[in-house]
């Protein structure tokens, strides 16, 4: 996102009345305090805020460094190898999350290997193809979660719903901006190596046709914390959910 160096972040744009975090450190401190302070329990074991959005103006600074997270940046970066790999094969990755041994029946195979979905009928290099040859484009889309396949979702459904493209194009130099949609998103651990794996593909598809990287809006309908009694997060993480943020 281009922008004056003198704005002071976040700050909430004026044509769209989206909350504007200067990277994903940002938005993830803000928006766990927003989740505590307001958040609704809907009877899930969750404390969630519905139909949210907002932008990261610089999604290439994509490590969460707020101390209690503990986010570990070698698993984010072996999950975005995962995705490159278009394998649904989970059996190396879930030997450091066993998050994942939960998300199949016994056979290692997932349906939330984003990269294998993107690369589905060749996805991902027909949006690049449409942004090369359309710079106006609406259509540089891609599908992840589809309703079509719900009969398939019995153990893993995808929590992304579409990853879009638009540039902006100046005389010197072009920019390309994204767009995350998601159902379903979890503050903690999947926001946190989510948007580092989106932000890298988008720093892949601006390499691909020659521009800079641009800003980055999620969206997501249920953001969501799971309740510290869950016992879904390690113990320092729950510590800090019930202590300082009073969960």
């Amino acid at each position: 996102m281009e922008v004056n160096f003198e704005i002071s972040y976040p700050y909430i744009t004026q044509s769209d009345n989206n909350w504007v975090y200067e990277n994903a450190n940002q938005a993830f401190n803000i928006l766990a305090n927003r989740i505590a302070g307001c958040g609704e329990m809907p009877g899930n074991n969750t404390i969630r805020l519905k139909n949210v959005g907002f932008y990261i103006a610089y999604p290439e600074h994509n490590h969460i460094t707020e101390e209690w997270r503990h986010w570990n940046a070698k698993y984010a970066e072996r999950e975005w190898n995962w995705y490159l790999s278009h394998s649904r094969d989970v059996s190396e990755l879930q030997k450091h999350a066993p998050v994942w041994k939960r998300m199949h029946g016994g056979d290692c195979q997932v349906n939330s290997n984003y990269g294998w979905l993107w690369n589905r009928n060749k996805q991902l290099q027909k949006v690049i193809e449409k942004l090369e040859n359309n710079p106006d484009t609406r259509q540089a889309w891609l599908t992840l979660y589809d309703g079509k396949e719900m009969d398939d979702y019995e153990y893993d459904t995808p929590c992304t719903l579409n990853i879009g493209f638009n540039i902006r194009e100046y005389p010197t130099h072009k920019i390309i901006d994204m767009t995350v949609i998601m159902r379903s998103n979890d503050l903690i651990f999947g926001f946190c190596n989510d948007q580092y794996c989106f932000s890298q593909l988008q720093k892949y598809v601006a390499s691909r046709i020659g521009a800079t990287v641009g800003d980055y809006y999620h969206f997501a309908q249920d953001l969501h914390i799971y309740l510290p009694s869950t016992n879904v997060y390690p113990k320092h993480i729950n510590d800090y959910l019930k202590n300082i943020l009073k969960l």
